[in-house]
């Protein structure tokens, strides 16, 4: 089952381990269900071929990860290839020591296999969680990348800001197996968060989950100007892009059977934020048509709008979410069969070169 890799464009996916009710049963698995799903699932995509697996932060209780990295660690001792991301870090709200030390220790797992995707955090539970305010979301953020970068670069800091206590040739350990982690910021779609991203000199992963993605084109150019006026090299400024996948034989076949699932997705996903309309087939119609950044239908489907985002972008990582709105752990494993059977051999050998 396994496919031949190219280092040029890599091909992956992701979770945020939501445990929505299925739709249909109205059952909702445990969290250690959820988890047991989630390790089969990576090995899976390792023995597929696939290029990376990430696992995102949540709080609330209908979520099954608040620790991606104690997550990857069990995924690193089950797998061999894969590399092995957060997706994302609330790095507003997380200690960035911590933070560090507990993926340097992920890279010695996995024999150098782990990266950090940070973001700010589309859902603020995680701020009076830990006892920060939302006042200071982009300062917090700023701060703690800052840090975190310095740990990335330095095996003793020294170091002073205004939301945690200063360090004096503290000494980080362990240090990671690669010389450095990889790591990524999160964007969801503000141009701030792009020219930021840029001006840090690391990766950017965009968060296209709906509408025409020929609107993110200028977030892109924003990074790739601030990075270079910043002084980074331009192979130091690489951009992914994440989307909600769903691919069966057919395109109608893949509409049908995703609509109640990403319908009972976002029903639950806008209750937790105060509203909860459900949303029609015509609206999911017109969210899954050839020109939106849904990704749902047949492998030639899939293929045809990377290539579309490939062309606007440029980016070297695609990293689908295949395990939303209560889908079944066997439409979940069918999903990465056909990623990693019809659809990354096709991308690889087209952008090859």
């Amino acid at each position: 089952m396994s496919q031949e890799k190219n280092s040029n464009f890599e091909i992956g996916i992701y979770t945020l381990a939501d445990m929505g009710p299925d739709p249909f049963t109205g059952h909702t698995v445990n969290a250690r269900q959820r988890v047991n799903e989630i390790i089969k699932a990576a090995q899976l995509a390792d023995e597929a071929g696939l290029d990376v697996f990430g696992v995102g932060e949540h709080h609330p209780l209908d979520y099954a990860v608040s620790s991606p990295a104690v997550i990857l660690a069990a995924i690193a001792r089950e797998t061999q290839q894969i590399k092995l991301t957060s997706t994302t870090s609330v790095l507003s709200t997380l200690d960035p020591v911590r933070l560090f030390e507990d993926f340097a220790t992920l890279d010695l797992l996995s024999n150098g296999r782990a990266e950090i995707l940070a973001g700010r955090g589309a859902f603020i539970e995680s701020f009076p969680l830990f006892g920060y305010s939302t006042n200071d979301y982009d300062e917090l953020f700023t701060e703690h990348m800052d840090l975190l970068l310095q740990l990335n670069n330095n095996k003793t800091v020294t170091w002073s800001g205004n939301f945690r206590s200063p360090l004096k040739d503290a000494e980080i350990a362990p240090r990671p197996l690669q010389k450095q982690l990889p790591i990524w910021i999160g964007v969801g779609g503000t141009p701030e968060s792009a020219v930021r991203a840029g001006k840090f000199g690391v990766g950017m992963t965009l968060a296209i989950l709906g509408g025409d993605p020929n609107r993110f084109k200028p977030l892109v150019e924003l990074y790739r100007q601030a990075g270079k006026e910043a002084g980074h090299l331009p192979e130091a400024l690489q951009v992914a892009v994440t989307g909600h996948t769903y691919i069966a034989e057919t395109s109608q076949q893949a509409k049908n059977e995703f609509y109640p699932y990403y319908s009972n997705y976002w029903y639950y996903v806008n209750r937790q934020r105060g509203f909860g309309t459900k949303m029609t087939r015509n609206e999911f119609e017109q969210m899954a048509s050839p020109n939106t950044a849904l990704f749902v239908g047949s492998p030639e489907q899939i293929v045809e709008k990377i290539l579309r985002q490939y062309e606007l972008f440029g980016h070297r990582r695609f990293l689908a979410q295949v395990d939303i709105g209560g889908l079944p752990f066997e439409k979940v494993e069918k999903n990465i069969e056909l990623l990693s059977t019809e659809v990354a051999p096709r991308i690889r050998k087209i952008l090859g070169n």
